[in-house]
């Protein structure tokens, strides 16, 4: 039982980081048989956990693509949601929208002396690759299953698999803006992020795009 537990953990994972995959891949991401795999997809859709879609191929049949569904949120962490959408709408409604705003601009000077330490091991302009690495393991730490991919134009992405305030930033959506504010702040003038995915958008994951100006 605490196998077949670990296995659909281990796939709800799996299709929290990399988005939609099929039963192939994920057996062979996994290394387990592809019939073991379609049992544990088959029971997590039964628990409402994933769904599939249809895709079709230039040959053969079409073929599944399981992916989350919403309620899957639920199965990670949310950073006691209620109690910061609560503690939100209560500045706002005491302090008003201006006393909302000096909450989030103490938040992100928090935010940017929290991660100044780590990110200053790797300073200096010809290591903004390095410090993007860093950020993304910061931010893992925090619940955000953060990861970097080289593009081929030479640029970083920095995705965030996992919004862990995401309650909160649909009730205040200065949340995002700030935190966007904190990653140029520790990036520099030098490095440009555009942020080119957003959950508050629809989006499964947020992913900003990171390059250096010079």
């Amino acid at each position: 039982m605490e196998d077949k537990q670990k296995a659909k953990n281990q796939i709800l994972h799996r299709l929290k980081m990399h988005g939609a995959q099929t039963a192939a891949t994920l057996a062979e991401q996994l290394q387990v048989s592809p019939m073991a795999i379609r049992q544990h997809l088959q029971t997590l859709q039964a628990e409402g956990w994933v769904t599939y879609r249809e895709e079709r191929r230039p040959q053969g049949r079409p073929v599944k693509l399981w992916q989350l569904t919403e309620r899957s949120g639920n199965f990670f962490p949310d950073s006691h949601a209620d109690l910061m959408v609560d503690l939100l709408r209560g500045v706002e409604t005491v302090f008003g929208a201006a006393g909302l705003e000096k909450l989030l601009a103490e938040r992100t000077n928090r935010q940017v002396q929290s991660y100044t330490p780590r990110l200053a091991e790797v300073a200096g302009s010809s290591d903004w690759r390095q410090r993007v690495v860093v950020l993304a393991q910061c931010r893992s730490q925090e619940g955000y299953m953060a990861e970097v991919i080289e593009q081929p134009d030479h640029s970083l992405l920095l995705v965030e698999n996992h919004c862990p305030i995401n309650a909160a930033a649909r009730t205040c959506q200065m949340l995002c803006q700030s935190e966007l504010e904190v990653f140029k702040t520790l990036l520099g003038p030098a490095v440009s992020i555009e942020r080119i995915e957003h959950i508050m958008q629809g989006d499964r994951r947020c992913a900003y795009r990171v390059m250096s100006e010079t």
